[in-house]
């Protein structure tokens, strides 16, 4: 069963002009506007996710894919236009159109962000449990015992020492603080959980335990899932389908076996070859 759909999805930074579109993608080699200097994040951007499969999203710096991610989970940049329509299962309308109790509702329960950047996920001042318990007490959780034992099996089921759960986050390791964003984000049992580039930052090692966790995790509770990486790696590892992205757009997608052994675009074969 389809959980999530998206059509015509497109973030632009910028005033806009007719020739946005038309003078940018991947055709135009650009994602800025020759006319009107606009940025066009993310455009012309079609995708399903069905219940429990993971989404792959990769491409360089630049590409779009966080600005797609963003948009998919309802995490708005003032700063930016977000236009298109997104429809997910259970909700009436369009997604980029509701209002912000209804999508503070939807980011509380069904749809969670696991942040690029810990400190866009984090505030590393309070406890690495109570990061946690924030996202509970957010989502209308009121009973401390029932809120305090929720962190706990979340620590435990992903390998974070329930011992360190009252210490400050900003005394966690990388990857503990890494687990703790996706603790958090699986906290009230969503349908959906977006991360955006969950490895960086991390040494290699750090990477493969915090990917490991994740994986098992996502199995385990039946989780769908879009993830973002430059890192071909960690796409090919997590994700069932893989949408490559280029200069703003989509330019390949495809069970993601396939996208990695024999990728059509010649961007994706660059970008295969490039880590051959």
């Amino acid at each position: 069963m389809t959980l999530l759909e998206a059509s015509a999805v497109e973030t632009i930074y910028g005033p806009g002009c007719p020739d946005c579109l038309d003078a940018t993608g991947d055709r135009a080699g650009t994602n800025q506007c020759p006319r009107c200097g606009t940025v066009v994040a993310c455009a012309e951007a079609d995708l399903d996710v069905a219940e429990g499969e993971v989404l792959g999203i990769v491409g360089e710096s630049g590409s779009g894919k966080s600005s797609l991610a963003e948009a998919l989970a309802l995490e708005r940049d003032p700063e930016a236009t977000v236009n298109g329509e997104v429809s997910y299962a259970g909700h009436d309308g369009n997604l980029l159109e509701v209002d912000y109790q209804t999508r503070h509702d939807l980011r509380s329960r069904d749809i969670s962000l696991v942040h690029q950047h810990i400190r866009d996920g984090l505030d590393l001042e309070f406890t690495g449990g109570g990061n946690v318990a924030e996202k509970l007490l957010s989502a209308g959780w009121r009973s401390y015992e029932d809120v305090r034992m929720r962190v706990r099996e979340l620590f435990e089921e992903t390998e974070i020492p329930v011992a360190r759960m009252d210490d400050p986050a900003r005394t966690y390791s990388g990857g503990m603080q890494r687990r703790v964003q996706i603790a958090r984000a699986l906290a009230t049992d969503p349908d959906l959980i977006v991360l955006d580039e969950p490895t960086t930052g991390l040494d290699v090692s750090v990477q493969a335990r915090v990917l490991d966790t994740f994986r098992r995790v996502q199995r385990e509770e039946g989780v769908a899932a879009i993830v973002v990486s430059h890192d071909l790696g960690v796409v090919r590892l997590l994700a069932d389908r893989t949408l490559v992205m280029r200069h703003g757009r989509i330019v390949e997608s495809g069970l993601t076996d396939r996208v990695m052994e024999d990728p059509h675009h010649e961007y994706t074969q660059t970008l295969i070859n490039s880590v051959i």
